[in-house]
């Protein structure tokens, strides 16, 4: 996928709001990029597809009866794909990033994509969140299945649904993670990299 197939493939499902909406993310972190390194530089020139789309196209795999409840994604760093979530979306979406320095920037950037009524920035581990049970999990290349399922165990239920890019030692993953954690998983190649694997896993619970 080019750049220009990422803003079409936008631009497709989600129209001139969510070509803005992206455009906005998209400078804002490349502003911040100069002061805090959010992303590897060389990704810089590979916005669209590598951290605007890898983000968006999580929407895919949410049912669409879990809209109603919160969406919160781990690490989420330079807001991907939590923020792009967001934008994108009426969702609820807590963004759980512990480096002060990144929450604060999320913070802002929340507020300057017009999406801070509905965004809850979360400046510390996801094990200290609680009172808040999950629709949807994601985490992008944070952490271990095996660990992420036991951080947010807290802020999860046999209904949640987890969607998390992996990378290409997706099904690695997923095997050791079976052997501590019964539930429903699937893997599904990423459409901005038919090497890059996501993680799609349900009723999820500790064996």
């Amino acid at each position: 996928m080019t750049e220009d197939d990422a803003r079409s493939w936008i631009a497709l499902r989600h129209g001139p709001v969510g070509i803005t909406a992206m455009e906005r993310i998209a400078d804002l972190v490349a502003e911040e990029n100069a002061r805090q390194n959010l992303v590897a530089p060389s990704t810089l020139s590979m916005m669209w597809t590598r951290h605007l789309v890898d983000s968006a196209q999580l929407l895919q795999f949410a049912d669409a009866d879990s809209a109603a409840g919160p969406w919160i994604d781990i690490g989420s760093g330079a807001g991907f794909p939590g923020l792009v979530i967001a934008a994108l979306t009426r969702r609820t979406v807590y963004l759980v990033e512990p480096r002060r320095k990144r929450a604060a920037f999320l913070e802002e950037a929340a507020e300057r994509v017009g999406v801070a009524d509905r965004v809850r920035v979360v400046a510390a581990p996801i094990q200290s969140l609680s009172g808040v049970v999950a629709s949807v999990i994601s985490a992008r290349a944070v952490a271990p299945l095996t660990d992420l399922f036991a951080w947010a165990a807290a802020c999860s239920s046999i209904r949640t649904q987890w969607i998390l890019p992996k990378g290409q030692s997706a099904r690695e993953d997923v095997a050791t993670a079976c052997e501590t954690w019964h539930g429903v998983f699937h893997v599904e190649h990423s459409v901005t990299d038919a090497k890059s694997l996501i993680v799609l896993a349900s009723k999820v619970a500790r064996r």
